[in-house]
């Protein structure tokens, strides 16, 4: 049996681990599609609270928060720093310590 593109960005997403975070590039590329990022995107969007996925831990490739100041924003930066995630003074993350290696 074959499992989609989208079953295995869900799966991915679930496997992040508390205190890290992955990009949406880097979940496209291991569930698949290297191209895919805002499929992960519309994916995180359309089956969090549905599927329970720890949308919280996904964010871009510049280690930021892609979701606008007043629309998911603030709950987004809270939620990473309750986990021990913490932001530079420019509000990124630094991914050489947080983002989580993916063993293929």
């Amino acid at each position: 049996m074959t499992i989609s593109f989208s079953q295995n960005v869900k799966k991915l997403i679930k496997q992040i681990p508390y205190g890290r975070v992955a990009t949406y590039g880097q979940i496209a590329a291991h569930a698949g599609n290297p191209r895919a990022a805002r499929q992960v995107a519309w994916i995180l969007h359309s089956c969090s609270r549905k599927d329970n996925l720890p949308w919280h831990r996904v964010i871009n490739s510049k280690g930021r928060i892609s979701l606008p100041h007043g629309g998911g924003y603030e709950t987004q930066k809270k939620l990473l720093e309750i986990e021990g995630i913490v932001f530079k003074e420019n509000n990124s993350i630094n991914l050489n310590i947080y983002q989580w290696k993916i063993k293929s």
